[in-house]
Formats: structure tokens, C-alpha cells, sequence
């Protein structure tokens, strides 16, 4: 079953009480507190460990690269992006745009985990519902490697590292099975199911596994609007007896979903947390953190605030940050010589035609008049709930034919950016980029506004708002000296279906449309809220 069918199947079923009821309400402490979203950007089916004193997270990219990024955090509340578990999608031609389009494919809902034994994380995951892949790294910021392939796919899995160091994926979709693989993690040594979702469930899928005072759990999402939880006290193999952990409840963000689909953590000190997501678009799917208690007889129950996954809640109880963390929002002068991990290409860029050395130059890579098939085009999350993108771009090097820009793109999309065509160039806004539900080209935009400009720079600067709930406005400026902004084009609406599963984001692109040859640089980005 696709993703798309799996989530249409789980809308519309039967609304239910939370469990348990009792006690599971209290209000919100005094300060210090934090506030959800925790990060109020694109991570999304996340799952969260913790090693030492750090926590670490992995999310899905779906079509961008490098993919599954790892998140870092010291206190579950502030994070930072460390790095990608998966440094290219060499899964086949079509994640490079190379004769077919991996768009809404790739990195899915995947699992990381630590093993002490040999002091390395893992990442697994399975792509297009044909293999499993295992990666393996010392530190989260790599260099992560493949470590095999298995024949299984497990879909939307995840692993445990048992007690006994042995290695457990648990995956499904409706139909929950768990694999046992081989010491070193490299093959499948058994692969059994261990649980039907009762009809009256409906799906249930993103399973996240832990060992938890003897007991086996597995932890599932109904999607969108529920999470359940599986317990076995005879090993990993169960039986296993299912109880609903949530179902329809109020989110944190106004407009936005039910959080669900995420994972369970335990601080240093004992205290349980569920870092979930919440559906937000036009932003994508966002982190809500919630403590959690335990029953008598061993099943967590999500802490809540009026009834509801509280907006704010007293802070982790954790020690002193070693170290602030890096934020995910500010300027970016493409210092060094590689990318920082905020940045992922739509599908695997061409390397050679684009290079960091205080700043981006990007080389045509494409000859299409179609944006969703050009090479080498960079993207940057959204920071909701509204924010401004800025790239200073420097086109004398363009050629005719070239568009350079930076747009809002998802299965809908507009920009702003120079197009040279016969010597002349003008600063344009083009809106009307647009896909099918089968991730087709269905319109490859129109100019709707222009303006003559000269010189060999321009900052151009998108403005998005993200509040979930409805559609909402992206609009497009421009500056010939950094300082003072002229609007460019109307408002460009940015849809909240979810069919895309990834949010909007800010992207960077240059690409031919006669011939390639033409170059753009990237001097200065940056990213800043209200």
C-alpha cells in the first residue's frame, strides 16, 4: 500500500477517548517552560534516541539530498541539524532526474539507533518497496556509509538495539511484523508477523520499538490522527495486546493536525518524553513535544494541558547544555568548502557543476524550460510561522536562455529571479509551476511581472506565511542596492493539501533553457523571522 492510499485509508474512522483518562491532565507549570512546535520547520515521522547526554533525531526527505537528516539536541527542546544519514539517493537514475523523477518517493519514515557495543548509529530504511537500506556512521555528522542492502522492505520501520545487543526492526503497514537480523546487521535472520490491526483501528503504520523494563513495545501511528501502542511480556516476538495512546486530539498549533507519529525518549533523570509531528501546511509537518507518564501496569499515557497537547510545558529537566546550539535560521556566506547540513538538493545534484568557496556558484546543469527537471536546484526549510528568504545573486555570468532565481517551491510554485534572453536582462516573478497528483509536470509557469535591471547583482527576496489551516500568501521583492525592497508580481497563494507530504521550501536554482555554459553565485542567504 502507497503512502497516499495509506493515509486516505486512515481519515474519516471513529473518534475515541484518550486512555487512560484519569490523571492525565494538569496545567502547564511556571517558567521555565518551552512552547510548541519545538522547531517549527519540516521534520517529519521522527524518531528520537538519546546518547549520554545528547539527543538525536531522524526525519523523512522524500525526494531531497543528501537524505535523513539527523538532528542534535541537549535538551529536547532546542536543535540544531548535525547532519544525513543518507549522503545521496543512488537508488536509481530517477532521484538524479535523469529520465524519470523521484518526487514523493525516497526517504520515507526510516529508524535511527545506537549500539554501545561498537559505538555506532544506524540508520535503516526502506526504499520504493523493493529493499532495506543500512547505514552506519561513528558520528552523526559522518561520514555515514552503506553498511547492506536486505532483500525485506521494511516499511516504516524500526529498530531496537536489544539488552542483549541483538538488532529488531519492527515494520507494517496494518499487518506489524518484526525481523531479527544477523549480528553484524548485514541480512535478515528471521522475519515474523506479530500483529493484525483490528478492523476497527483501520491503518496503522510508523512503528518505533523499545525495550522498556523487560516489556516490548511497539509504537504506531494511525495516520493522521491517532497513536497506539503494542506490549509484549514474551519477547520480541510477542504476543502482543494493542491500547490507544491518542486519538483526535487537539494539537498545539492552530489550524494544524493531531501530533502523532513519533517517538519515545527517556532524560538522563528518568522523565519520558513523545516528540510527534503535527501536520502544518503549507509549512509540512512539524516537531510537538509532550512528557509522558507511565500506568502500574506499564503503558504511557501522553500528558495533557486542557485536554489538549499542551502549547507549553514545564522544561526537560535535563542538565546544562554543553554549547548553544547552531540555529536553523540566520545568514549563510557559503564559507568553507562544503554546504552546511540546512541545505538539500531536489534529488541528487550534478557535482560538477555546482561548488561552495565564499559563496555558491551554481553552473546550468539542465536544458528544460521546466523547474521540477532541473539539476542542481538548493532548498532551505521554511521557519514558520512566517519568514523571509534574501539571496544576494550575482548574475553577470549568466548566458541567454538562463533562469536564476529563488523560488517557493512545492507541487505548486512561483519565484523571483533574472532571466537573459537576446543580451538583455530583467528581474522577473513567474508563478503557475504546477504538478499533478502523479507528480507530473502540469504547467511550467508564466511571467507575471518584470522589471529592466543592470549591473551584475541583485538580492531577490521571498516572504512566506505558514500558518497551517488554509492557504496562504508567499509574495516576491527585489533590491539593486540591499537596502530598499520593490515588490515584484501579486501574492502567490501556497496551498495546505498534504498529498506532497514535504512543506514548502525556499530554493535556489539556475538552469538553461538553450544551452548550458552559464553560471550564477550565491554570495549571501539568509533566512530571518519577524
Amino acid at each position: 500500500m502507497s503512502r497516499r492510499r495509506a493515509l486516505a485509508a486512515g481519515t474519516g474512522l471513529v473518534t475515541g477517548a484518550l486512555v487512560p483518562p484519569a490523571g492525565a491532565s494538569r496545567a502547564a507549570a511556571a517558567a521555565p517552560a518551552y512552547t510548541n512546535p519545538v522547531i517549527w520547520q519540516d521534520f517529519a515521522d521522527i524518531d528520537v534516541i538519546r546518547v549520554g547526554a545528547t539527543y538525536y533525531a531522524s526525519a523523512s526527505t522524500m525526494h531531497y539530498s543528501p537524505g535523513a537528516p539527523v538532528l542534535r539536541s541537549y535538551d529536547l527542546v532546542n536543535w540544531e541539524i548535525a547532519g544525513h544519514s543518507v549522503p545521496t539517493l543512488d537508488f536509481g537514475a530517477k532521484y538524479d532526474l535523469n529520465g524519470g523523477r523521484g518526487y514523493v518517493r525516497g526517504i520515507w519514515a526510516s529508524s535511527l539507533a545506537h549500539r554501545p557495543s561498537n559505538g555506532t548509529f544506524y540508520w535503516l530504511g526502506q526504499i520504493d518497496f523493493a529493499r532495506t537500506y543500512v547505514y552506519t556512521a561513528t558520528a552523526v555528522e559522518g561520514p555515514w556509509s552503506r553498511l547492506t542492502t536486505i532483500g525485506t522492505p521494511y516499511y516504516d520501520a524500526g529498530l531496537l538495539v536489544d539488552t542483549d545487543d541483538t538488532l529488531y526492526v519492527a515494520y507494517g503497514n496494518t499487518t506489524i511484523s518484526v525481523a531479527q537480523l544477523s549480528r553484524d546487521g548485514r541480512t535478515q535472520v528471521r522475519t515474523q508477523q506479530v500483529f493484525t490491526t483490528p478492523p476497527s483501528v483501520g491503518t496503522l503504520e510508523g512503528a518505533r520499538f523499545y525495550k522498556i523494563n523487560g516489556q516490548y513495545y511497539i509504537f504506531l501511528t494511525r495516520p493522521a490522527n491517532g497513536q497506539y501502542i503494542l506490549k509484549s511480556s514474551s519477547g520480541p516476538f510477542g504476543p502482543y495486546t494493542m491500547r490507544q495512546v491518542l486519538l483526535d486530539l487537539r494539537g498545539p498549533i492552530p489550524g494544524g493536525g493531531v501530533p502523532h507519529q513519533g517517538g519515545l525518549v527517556q532524560t538522563q533523570k528518568g522523565a519520558w518524553y513523545y516528540l510527534a509531528f503535527v501536520d502544518a501546511y503549507p509549512g509540512g509537518r512539524v516537531p510537538a513535544l509532550a512528557p509522558v507518564t507511565w500506568t502500574p501496569d506499564g503503558w504511557p499515557v501522553v500528558q495533557l494541558v486542557n485536554g489538549a497537547w499542551g502549547t507549553s510545558y514545564p522544561s526537560p529537566d535535563v542538565p546544562t547544555p554543553p554549547r548553544q546550539v547552531t540555529p536553523m535560521t540566520g545568514v549563510d556566506t557559503f564559507d568553507g568548502t562544503t554546504l552546511k547540513p540546512r541545505w538539500e538538493w531536489n534529488h541528487n545534484p550534478d557535482n560538477t557543476k555546482w561548488s561552495v568557496n565564499n559563496g555558491l556558484t551554481l553552473r546550468t546543469a539542465t536544458v528544460t524550460n521546466d523547474l521540477y527537471w532541473a539539476r542542481n536546484t538548493l532548498t532551505h526549510r521554511i521557519q514558520g510561522p512566517t519568514s523571509t528568504a534574501t539571496a544576494l545573486l550575482d548574475f553577470s555570468a549568466m548566458r541567454d536562455g538562463d533562469r536564476a532565481g529563488l523560488a517557493l517551491l512545492r507541487d505548486s510554485s512561483a519565484w523571483i529571479g533574472v532571466k537573459r534572453d537576446g543580451g538583455v536582462t530583467r528581474v522577473v516573478m513567474v508563478n503557475g509551476l504546477t504538478m499533478d497528483g502523479n507528480w507530473n509536470t502540469t504547467g511550467t509557469g508564466t511571467e507575471v511581472a518584470s522589471a529592466a535591471i543592470s549591473g551584475g547583482r541583485i538580492w531577490l527576496r521571498a516572504s512566506a506565511d505558514i500558518r497551517p489551516g488554509a492557504a496562504r500568501p508567499g509574495t516576491f521583492s527585489y533590491s539593486t542596492d540591499g537596502t530598499t525592497f520593490t515588490r515584484l508580481g501579486p501574492a502567490f497563494s501556497m496551498g495546505n493539501d498534504w498529498r506532497f507530504f514535504m512543506g514548502y521550501r525556499f530554493a535556489l536554482f539556475n538552469h538553461a533553457t538553450q544551452a548550458l555554459g552559464g553560471a550564477v553565485r550565491v554570495a549571501r542567504f539568509e533566512l530571518s523571522t519577524p
